[in-house]
């Protein structure tokens, strides 16, 4: 795009992003070493952090934008707060680009933010220009959270919800602590600045930095120092083929703390209908992207066209064994739930399920050998 057809910039994008990083920056530092900070400083800082993080990961993400599952009123008004303190703009703006971009994720036309349009724009750029005019108008593609009057109170007074939240609240926190300039830099800047990049880090740089267990449909990437400053949003290449999923990290090894929120709310009925994507179909994205890369590591090799045909056999074999597995173990626990067996069929399910998990694990044994080594399909 040449310069004279540039849309025109948007100078309190501008003004906002520019003048927050400096007093982060040169502000942040001088006062520290003019004055110095308290502990005080640091422990409001990571927990208005938090909030903000947390509000747009577990509220505007996954509720909204994804609806991956249902909250009590009193966490929605929490996240709705919480959104307009990280200001990011409303609810109902967020979810409407963000729904955009996974409809047509890379599509440097359609995509509000495509990382193909490079790394400055995904992060930053799209937000400092009027590239799309249309998307503070058009909002057909939420029409669902349009019905919930918190996002519907939130859109109409995010205005004074975000100055209160971002001027108030660090103006409130100065005055009881009794250094208003410290807690203005502090609470006002630097977590602004903290909360802004780190979320911006998930249309940038988890779509240039990073495995893809998943899929290489789009640029999504997994990646788990991502996920830990942006409290599980880095798992983004599972996120981009499983949007539905409230989870981002399934693993329980890997860090989603907006995951842990959710579910450990549901036990005190702040969210319900938490919604999963099957195991099976998850194992199946994971064997199908091993399956690809087998296939381009066989296409040097000596006699490739029967290589590649023996390990297509292979895959087949295995995901059909695993949905064998996945059905009978979906057939156990709705027999027991519902008691509607014997006791003695009951067992003999069991009995089946776990030879069938036995026979499953070998052949994912003989998979992944066959797939580190596909010169191996012949012999």
């Amino acid at each position: 795009m040449s310069k004279t057809n540039k849309p025109p910039i948007i100078w309190l994008n501008v003004t906002i992003f520019l003048g927050t990083f400096l007093l982060a920056t040169l502000g942040v530092t001088w006062y520290g070493i003019a004055y110095g900070y308290t502990a005080h400083h640091w422990v409001w800082l990571v927990i208005s952090f938090i909030f903000c993080g947390m509000s747009i990961t577990a509220g505007y993400h996954r509720l909204w934008s994804h609806k991956t599952y249902n909250a009590h009123p009193v966490m929605r008004y929490i996240f709705a707060i919480g959104g307009a303190f990280a200001l990011q703009n409303s609810i109902l703006h967020w979810s409407s680009d963000h729904r955009v971009h996974h409809k047509h994720v890379d599509n440097n036309d359609k995509d509000p933010y495509s990382a193909k349009r490079g790394f400055w724009y995904s992060h930053i750029g799209w937000m400092l220009r009027e590239y799309q005019a249309s998307r503070y108008t058009d909002y057909k593609n939420c029409r669902d959270i349009q019905k919930d009057p918190v996002v519907m109170w939130q859109h109409k007074y995010y205005v004074p919800l975000a100055l209160l939240m971002n001027v108030g609240l660090p103006i409130g926190l100065g005055l009881l602590y009794g250094d208003l300039l410290g807690f203005m830099l502090v609470i006002g800047a630097l977590r602004l600045v903290l909360s802004h990049h780190t979320t911006f880090f998930i249309n940038s740089l988890a779509h240039v930095w990073g495995s893809q267990p998943y899929t290489t449909k789009n640029t999504a990437r997994d990646n788990g120092v991502l996920a830990f400053l942006t409290f599980g949003e880095g798992y983004h290449n599972f996120h981009h083929i499983f949007e539905h999923d409230y989870r981002n990290g399934i693993r329980w090894w890997q860090f989603d703390p907006t995951k842990w929120l959710i579910k450990s709310c549901s036990w005190f009925g702040l969210t319900s209908d938490l919604k999963r994507v099957s195991s099976y179909k998850i194992e199946k994205a994971r064997l199908a992207r091993t399956l690809q890369v087998a296939k381009i590591k066989a296409v040097s090799l000596p006699d490739s066209d029967r290589i590649v045909a023996m390990i297509e056999h292979e895959f087949q074999l295995l995901v059909s064994k695993l949905k064998e597995y996945d059905d009978l173990k979906k057939q156990c626990i709705k027999d027991a739930k519902h008691n509607v067996k014997q006791k003695y069929e009951q067992a003999l399910l069991s009995i089946q399920l776990e030879q069938l998990e036995r026979h499953l694990k070998l052949k994912k044994q003989q998979w992944r050998h066959l797939v580190n080594n596909p010169q191996q399909a012949l012999s």
